[in-house]
């Protein structure tokens, strides 16, 4: 028999903390939906820091200086970024902004202010990528268009989750900030 679980405002030691799985309703959970939790919020994250890590240090390569020429000038409200930064340099500040991001979503769970600033980044990140999805061609044609995605399109579609993600991150963050200053 299912039964449901009363859920109540959050206090500091029912607080939920990502990848530790404490939800603010975590007493009242049984333990194995805990464990469940906590692998989920510690995938999710890892989920997000891994492709900002490895996309991060490509951005550093000739090979993605040169890939990211037609994503950024085929999307109208980045294509001035070469214009101020040109093509090298571009790419160089996407690599930054992405390993400091996932630099400190790793370090979230244990610092909040880490968690606010990567969370806000991370948000920034992907809506900003997930938004080339409205200017970039995303369906392919030889399938019929939509709603079959090209190559482009099943690369860029993830950052929506991704963008949750961080939303979690940010929005856990504040709630401990909150908490943290009663």
């Amino acid at each position: 028999m299912l039964r449901a679980y009363k859920f109540e405002e959050p206090s500091h030691a029912k607080l939920s903390i990502f990848l530790r799985g404490r939800s603010h309703a975590s007493r009242r959970c049984p333990p194995l939906a805990r464990r469940i939790v906590a692998a989920g919020r510690g995938v999710a994250l890892a989920g997000a820091v891994l492709p900002l890590a490895l996309i991060g240090i490509l951005k550093f390569t000739q090979f993605e200086i040169e890939a990211l020429k037609p994503l950024i000038s085929g999307t109208p409200w980045l294509a001035w970024l070469y214009s101020v930064f040109g093509y090298a340099g571009t790419s160089y500040l996407l690599g930054v902004a992405e390993l400091v991001t996932a630099a400190l979503l790793i370090a979230s769970p244990w610092f909040v202010r880490a968690g606010l600033v990567g969370g806000a980044l991370g948000a920034l990140t992907f809506l900003t990528t997930a938004s080339t999805l409205l200017a970039l061609p995303i369906w392919e044609p030889s399938a019929g268009g939509f709603p079959f995605l090209s190559f482009l399109g099943s690369f860029l579609i993830k950052d929506i989750a991704l963008l949750g993600v961080s939303l979690v991150v940010l929005g856990e963050s504040l709630a401990r900030v909150r908490i943290g200053s009663r």
